[in-house]
């Protein structure tokens, strides 16, 4: 959820102590146009934006809609000063969620080429305070959001394990969740998949292994009788392998990649039309 709180230090942030640039007279009229084709997203933020500062949004495009170049996505009217004030924040969140949106698309395709099960989601790499524009962003370009932030999933990682060992960080843990909170138990070598199985993971992550080693681990886990548990690989995977990692019958592929390097999308805010 947008807080009016967030618009308010977007804007201050962007206006600064002494703006005369939006000091304009009179009514106008606006439009999101895109200037490279995509697939849209943050459009509720830019929204918010403009409902913030009493400026009419007459017309918006879905999220998740692919776009053209030349595409309107968004109309509005309202007092020129407060359309110039609010255009620039509305336009870098809409051009970066649109970004992630369409990157993430691009994995997702790839993907379907070898797997129309796999899902493609993201991780907890977000910008702070953009983490839900984010993660809206992922879900409009076909992915999963995977945990939101840290009490969606208990993610036992290789710090729990040094400390604890793999089953003694499980156990752990399974004594301080609830029964509706899943463990997500990472491990870096296949012999540890199975290990993390039995002792009770519900999701094992393979991090930072090849294509071989993930076909291997899914292959242990589903010949020692571990077929409930989900297999998610993560670590080191480009939209250039993706495929390839998708083709070892792992469920779930996460990437950082999706919200940390996604390109913003091009975008551009033209009044008087």
């Amino acid at each position: 959820m947008i807080t009016d709180l967030q618009i308010d230090r977007w804007l201050r942030e962007d206006v600064g102590h002494h703006d005369v640039t939006n000091q304009v007279p009179g009514e106008t009229t606006g439009r999101l146009v895109a200037k490279e084709s995509g697939v849209v997203a943050g459009l509720d933020a830019a929204r918010a934006v403009f409902d913030y500062l009493d400026v009419d949004v007459c017309e918006s495009t879905e999220d998740g809609t692919s776009i053209e170049a030349g595409d309107t996505l968004l109309r509005i009217e309202g007092p020129a000063r407060d359309v110039l004030r609010g255009e620039r924040v509305a336009v870098n969140l809409a051009g970066h969620a649109s970004g992630i949106a369409t990157r993430t698309d691009s994995v997702v395709e790839r993907v379907r080429t070898e797997s129309d099960d796999v899902r493609i989601a993201a991780t907890r790499k977000t910008t702070p305070g953009l983490r839900g524009i984010e993660k809206r962003a992922v879900v409009a370009g076909g992915g999963d959001t995977h945990r939101l932030d840290l009490s969606h999933m208990v993610m036992v990682k290789d710090n729990h394990v040094n400390e604890m060992g793999l089953e003694g960080a499980i156990e752990h843990f399974q004594d301080r969740t609830s029964f509706a909170t899943k463990i997500d138990v990472e491990v870096e070598v296949v012999d540890d998949a199975p290990r993390a199985a039995a002792a009770g993971a519900d999701i094992v992550l393979l991090d930072n292994m090849t294509p071989a080693e993930n076909r291997a681990a899914v292959d242990r886990l589903r010949a020692e009788g571990h077929d409930e548990v989900l297999v998610e690989a993560s670590g080191g995977i480009t939209i250039e392998s993706v495929a390839e990692y998708a083709a070892t019958g792992v469920d779930v592929i996460s990437m950082g990649s999706l919200t940390h390097s996604a390109p913003s999308l091009d975008l551009s805010f033209r009044t008087g039309e």
